[in-house]
């Protein structure tokens, strides 16, 4: 049996150095926010014949459109994306497209004005801020039969804290992508972020789960900190198989779904990979670090109490 648990004060540190890391890229460069969040034209427009997209995109950047992302979608049709709000910008672009083949169609030109990019940054934070919370309670409820040695809104709390751990690295990391490779979030992004949160807290209850089986098992006469080492190693080979037949689909996406997926997946990997690591090292550790806290505290006051009968 691998001793995991016993070992987490060093995984206490690996994540301490990868959070503040990622808070401090978060800080200096932020997230380079996509039309989705900017406001900005998506123009989808059909060809006569199938046209190279990196030649779209050197015509159309020529203009000099911001955040310009070109993207194929059915046959002979492409989805061009800019931040631009000025008639004459969106014309101009409209007459390169119709440079390249005369007989272009405009299926749909949509605006996105700032006023919804702004309500979808509110709705976003609110929707991740009440999923935390409502994990939170659900957890702290679920497990209500095995409140000692560790209280149920403890494994609620241990839940929700390597839910920021996993949100805050990855958003971290598309920080980093954002300021040095140029990668936008749009919508994609928080359906990863709010998809992540899922799958990290149900790799989490796995764990804990098992927790509560063996300590119902146990009636509590094997200490905890063995208990949880048990727990993990018995949820091991599960946990690592499901995250790497995950990781291997996301993979596939990544290299052949086309633009419009691959950052989408690739936060998704980043957060599958994270979630399995917190799920043990972050969750769990703190279950044990609670337990130990309770434990020399009931300890310390014994002493006291017997210091005090002998005297």
């Amino acid at each position: 049996m691998y001793k995991i648990i016993q070992k987490r004060k060093y995984t206490y540190i690996a994540s301490a150095i990868l959070v503040v890391v990622s808070l401090t890229a978060i800080a200096m460069w932020g997230l380079k926010f996509g039309i989705d969040f900017k406001g900005g034209t998506l123009i989808r427009a059909q060809f006569t014949q199938d046209q190279e997209k990196d030649q779209i995109f050197d015509a159309v950047d020529a203009i000099g459109v911001n955040s310009l992302v070109v993207q194929k979608s059915e046959e002979n049709t492409v989805l061009v994306r800019y931040i631009a709000s000025t008639e004459v910008q969106n014309v101009a672009v409209q007459d390169t497209l119709k440079g390249i083949d005369e007989g272009v169609v405009f299926l749909s030109i949509d605006f996105i004005g700032a006023s919804i990019s702004e309500e979808l940054k509110s709705n976003t934070l609110t929707a991740i801020v009440l999923a935390v919370v409502a994990i939170m309670f659900y957890i702290a409820w679920a497990f209500r039969s095995v409140s000692f040695p560790v209280s149920s809104w403890q494994y609620g709390f241990a839940a929700v804290i390597a839910l920021f751990h996993d949100v805050i690295i990855t958003v971290g990391i598309f920080a980093f992508l954002g300021k040095f490779f140029d990668v936008e979030v749009g919508v994609p992004f928080i359906a990863a972020l709010l998809t992540i949160l899922g799958y990290s807290v149900n790799d989490t209850i796995v764990i804990f789960d098992r927790i509560r089986e063996n300590l119902l098992r146990s009636q509590g006469k094997e200490d905890f900190i063995l208990l949880a080492n048990r727990s993990i190693n018995e949820s091991l080979a599960r946990s690592i198989n499901t995250s790497g037949t995950l990781i291997v689909v996301l993979l596939a996406i990544i290299f052949f779904g086309g633009g419009s997926l691959t950052w989408f997946a690739v936060a998704l990997s980043i957060g599958v990979v994270l979630g399995t690591y917190s799920s043990i090292f972050v969750a769990t550790a703190l279950l044990v670090s609670f337990y130990k806290k309770r434990h020399d505290k009931v300890i310390a006051n014994e002493k006291e109490v017997n210091i005090e009968s002998r005297k």
